[in-house]
């Protein structure tokens, strides 16, 4: 597999598949052809059979999707089939809400941590996990495995301190800030903008 020649728009199909076929292996479903899976989803079947080709297929002609199979084999490669270690830098509203929503850890993705730079805000808990001062972070960076920094900070401060995480070691960043993180070519970033989501949605209901 040849992840660079993957476009964007497959990858970011497939936690949509995950989403659905975890639903479907909920209600009992041991398999679906691509044509149900179609209807479910909205994607043709033809793509459907186009995007799981890229990874090596997982049907069977007659047969279809195998739903567990395909759950743990999308999982894989999604990286999900691994624990990945993350912190919360900022402890605001958004940076609680995501420490305390749990279905993150079914995933393989758990939050160990919060840093905030407010002393008011250290020495609480969000669902067991304990907030940090952020002076505190150089030393829990040294002694603690972190993969995933996720970052609910003002942009002001996130620039650097994206920079200095990186310096640290950390690889991956999920970005909250209100800007597009530019780090070294090994960092892996996802920015997400709730802002451009919402304005999204007034553009379809205006239209």
């Amino acid at each position: 597999m040849e992840t660079n020649r993957i476009s964007q728009v497959v990858i970011k199909r497939l936690p949509r598949y995950m989403r659905f076929l975890s639903e479907l292996k909920a209600q009992g479903v041991d398999r679906i052809s691509s044509g149900e899976l179609s209807e479910l989803m909205q994607v043709t079947a033809s793509q459907i059979r186009q995007d799981l080709n890229h990874f090596g297929g997982f049907g069977q002609q007659g047969y279809g999707y195998n739903v567990s199979r395909l759950i743990n084999e999308i999982g894989r490669i999604l990286g999900l089939d691994r624990e990945h270690h993350l912190i919360v830098i900022g402890a605001g509203n958004l940076g609680r809400a995501l420490a305390g929503y749990s279905n993150f850890e079914g995933r393989g993705l758990y939050i160990r941590a919060l840093f905030d730079i407010d002393p008011e805000r250290a020495g609480i808990t969000v669902r067991g996990l304990p907030v940090y001062q952020m002076r505190e972070l150089s030393a829990y960076l040294k002694n603690n495995k972190v993969d995933i920094a996720v970052l609910t900070i003002p942009k002001e401060q996130a620039r650097q301190m994206a920079r200095e995480l990186y310096d640290k070691g950390v690889r991956g960043f999920w970005n909250f800030a209100h800007l597009d993180l530019e780090l070294p070519g090994d960092a892996v970033v996802e920015n997400v903008h709730l802002s451009e989501s919402l304005m999204q949605l007034t553009y379809y209901m205006t239209h």
